[in-house]
């Protein structure tokens, strides 16, 4: 079979939500192939500014709550350490939190997504669901090239981020090449929350080169 026949992964007549690509076992690249983009992993240029205001406190409260809260469940790793690094991103950057934002572009891109970020920028953030990166960062994927298409913004690159609570990972997506790419470093909660927070403010501040 010829690579022109090989059947479609995703199917215009069926609906397909952002949590589905989670859930699909297919290459990343080959699904986003289908979604008239492509995939790269390499060392991504990130925005990252210097904050003013000590992270100490944060630092420490979740470094307190790692200890004393069981981090077993998704619900657990989200309020203890994925919601309080958003709110004080959010602080820090006057943004507005978008929580379960609902959009919808056509039948293969629609859905919730779990945080989108707005201030001079905007960025995304997914919870990897059973604590897996790889199917995470494809639901992300996804979610960037939708956003592309529904946002009103003049930004060429759009970002976003996947993470376990105690692990991130950022990608980004080109608007004009259609090009996702997937950082090939990891930062670390609470051990890298330092350039966590700067990255994470930069995104949302700092316009890119």
């Amino acid at each position: 079979m010829t690579r022109k026949d090989r059947p479609a992964i995703l199917h215009p007549d069926e609906t397909d939500t952002f949590r589905r690509y989670f859930e699909l076992r297919f290459a990343p690249a080959d699904i986003l192939r289908e979604l008239n983009a492509s995939l790269i992993r390499a060392a991504i240029d990130l925005p990252s500014v210097t904050i003013t205001s000590s992270i100490a406190d944060l630092k420490h409260r979740l470094e307190s709550a790692i200890v004393r809260v069981s981090l077993t469940s998704e619900a657990a790793r989200r309020e203890v350490l994925v919601a309080p690094i958003l709110l004080e991103v959010a602080n820090v950057t006057e943004a507005t939190i978008n929580i379960e934002y609902p959009i919808e572009v056509d039948r293969l891109l629609k859905g919730d997504l779990d945080y989108y970020l707005q201030s001079k920028h905007s960025m995304l953030v997914v919870e990897a669901k059973q604590s897996d990166l790889t199917r995470g960062f494809t639901q992300l994927a996804a979610e960037l090239i939708a956003l592309d298409r529904w946002v009103e913004s003049d930004d060429l690159i759009l970002y976003g981020a996947v993470t376990t609570g105690d692990i991130w990972q950022f990608g980004s997506f080109d608007r004009q090449h259609r090009l996702v790419t997937q950082d090939t470093l990891l930062y670390r909660v609470p051990t890298d929350l330092q350039p966590l927070m700067q990255i994470l403010t930069g995104i949302l501040t700092v316009m890119e080169n």
